[in-house]
């Protein structure tokens, strides 16, 4: 079998999904976002708090970090169900022609591979900031 003719579409918009795309693992997703060395829309307000002076930037560094780590959590789940129900609506619709216009779950699967992206790129930013040294591990 071969790979689906999403024509140029990419994973964050529903007609890759319409044209039969593949749901990636969220694994690829981070690794995607990675490789585009993408921070995330929240680049700005984490790299103002890591400017921040102690304690104030660690706590808001990790204040941001507990927000992005349950949203991405949340948006897995929910992309996990919207998985199920694209299979769900590819099994009801298989050998139709592809429509002109995609449907809600093509919509669903393209904002939460978007959400996921970007909490992986916020993780990433958040992964490469240098980590504040404490004063007694210069003794």
């Amino acid at each position: 079998m071969s790979a689906p003719d999403t024509r140029g579409y990419r994973p964050g918009h529903p007609w890759y999904y319409l044209l039969g795309g593949e749901v990636l693992p969220p694994k690829v997703i981070r690794l995607e976002a990675r490789l585009a060395e993408y921070k995330g829309y929240r680049q700005e307000e984490i790299l103002s708090a890591a400017r921040r002076p102690e304690p104030q930037r660690t706590r808001l560094l990790n204040k941001i970090r507990d927000e992005v780590s349950q949203s991405l959590k949340a948006n897995i789940s929910r992309y996990r169900e919207v998985a199920r129900e694209l299979h769900a609506y590819r099994n009801a619709h298989a050998g139709e022609p592809i429509l002109n216009c995609s449907e809600a779950v093509h919509t669903a699967m393209s904002l939460k591979y978007a959400h996921i992206y970007n909490d992986f790129g916020h993780l990433e930013l958040l992964d490469s900031l240098p980590q504040q040294i404490d004063l007694f591990d210069l003794l």
